[in-house]
């Protein structure tokens, strides 16, 4: 199997940046979700990097959906990332890194009125998804005594190689504005008191192995943009989104690195803004292409059995990574403790959820198993830990975070304890 170069095989186990996973999972158990931050940072200075080469103003905003984690968001932060932010908590935790309210946009097609109230008292630019938002937008900058500063995000109604449920740009989505009403939008915009329109922004799906839809989507919004400047609007950016996929299947997948993106995208958008005579700033949204191969999730085989195949029952489920049931998504698996053993045996990783769909990866070939090997299962540091849940009542387990030599816990995990800490007794039980 092809592995990214900070994934190694040393002494007979799978390493990550340099340490033993075994070891790691013998100092703080399983299962175990391990981060390398040097990985994370590396790959956001090569987007920073490919795009700036071929055009002077860029900001990178990272999508916090894909890893919410606290010490992942301070290590963006100090390289000088932004953040897309989908909710009030992920806002907090974007300011609480340290990112700047300027470099942050919030996102999302259903925000609440305290969603909107805490964007203008943070002075957080939006990214509104349609009329009755930007109204409800007006009224509470008006209640602030503030000018909220905005973009409407645009449906392109583009067709993307990718998961239904995550292509984001169709005609069909729940998000954003059709893009022939776009113009009609910021007229509305520019009647309101409380609101400047500074953007223009777009999103077209996620895990996207291909560079053509991404330049056909900065056709649109640079088309888009020229109506725009026509009619009296200024706009200091324009915001591409992301979506750029990483290769799930190691060894057949294409590789598409931001150089990639950088080359197929940014000459389509600098002639169209230079056409527009204007220079605002080009906003990325990286998420998954920064941080999916960063981590690994490492889980212990509790038991091995032969009915119609063999199955390997771990103990970590889809609670922990629900990528594999909820879009049939595929993660490439390793036997940590077993690395460099012969491919001998076809057997499905199975979780320990109360669900047929408890699966985690299916027919793969491994080396004989046993009760106690570690199962390390690949790219998993998007959605994964983020989407994670309590289902069945099990508490979610420990992150860890290694940079060079240094290996530290992110967050702990959780006990019996924290399912019940929010639930309350009703008085009638007393």
């Amino acid at each position: 199997m092809r592995l990214p170069a900070h994934l190694t095989r040393q002494n007979g186990h799978l390493a990550i940046a340099g340490q033993d996973c075994i070891r790691l999972t013998e100092q703080y158990g399983t299962p175990l979700y391990v981060t390398s931050e040097d990985r994370v940072c590396e790959l956001f200075e090569h987007y920073k990097s490919a795009l700036s080469q071929r055009y002077p103003k860029v900001q990178v905003l990272f999508a916090a959906k894909a890893n919410g984690n606290l010490a992942v968001l301070r290590a963006l932060a100090k390289l000088g990332a932004g953040a897309d932010v989908f909710s009030s908590g992920e806002l907090h935790l974007a300011l609480e890194a340290g990112m700047p309210a300027k470099k942050l946009l919030f996102n999302g097609s259903s925000k609440t009125p305290d969603d909107l109230r805490f964007a203008v008292e943070k002075g957080v630019k939006v990214s509104v998804d349609s009329l009755d938002e930007l109204h409800q937008l007006d009224r509470a900058a008006h209640t602030a005594g503030r000018i909220a500063e905005i973009a409407f995000r645009v449906n392109p109604a583009l067709e993307v190689p990718t998961h239904p449920k995550i292509a984001t740009g169709l005609a069909t989505s729940k998000f954003g504005i059709p893009h022939k009403e776009i113009p009609a939008a910021y007229r509305e915009a520019l009647t309101c008191k409380n609101i400047r329109p500074v953007g223009l922004h777009c999103h077209i799906g996620s895990q996207i192995l291909d560079t053509e839809p991404f330049a056909r989507a900065a056709e649109v919004m640079v088309r888009i943009a020229r109506e725009l400047v026509d009619m009296g609007v200024r706009l200091e950016f324009i915001d591409l989104g992301g979506g750029l996929g990483i290769p799930y299947h190691h060894d057949s997948d294409p590789i598409l690195t931001p150089e990639d993106y950088a080359a197929k995208v940014v000459p389509v958008f600098k002639t169209g803004v230079e056409a527009c005579g204007i220079a605002p700033e080009l906003w990325v949204e990286p998420g998954r292409s920064l941080v999916a191969d960063s981590t690994i999730l490492l889980t212990r085989v509790n038991s091995t059995k032969s009915a119609h195949k063999r199955f390997a029952n771990v103990d970590a489920g889809f609670n922990l990574l629900i990528r594999p049931a909820m879009y049939d998504a595929y993660h490439e698996v390793i036997a940590a403790n077993k690395a460099d053993a012969p491919l001998t045996t076809e057997y499905t990783v199975t979780g320990p959820i109360c669900e047929t769909g408890d699966i985690l990866a299916a027919d793969r070939m491994l080396p004989e198993l046993a009760a106690g090997d570690i199962i390390a299962v690949l790219d998993a540091g998007a959605y994964g830990f983020a989407m994670s849940s309590q289902y069945n009542s099990r508490p979610r387990c420990p992150e860890v975070l290694i940079r060079g030599e240094e290996a530290s816990l992110m967050r702990r995990g959780e006990t019996i304890g924290s399912l019940t800490a929010t639930m309350q007794r009703p008085p009638w039980q007393k």
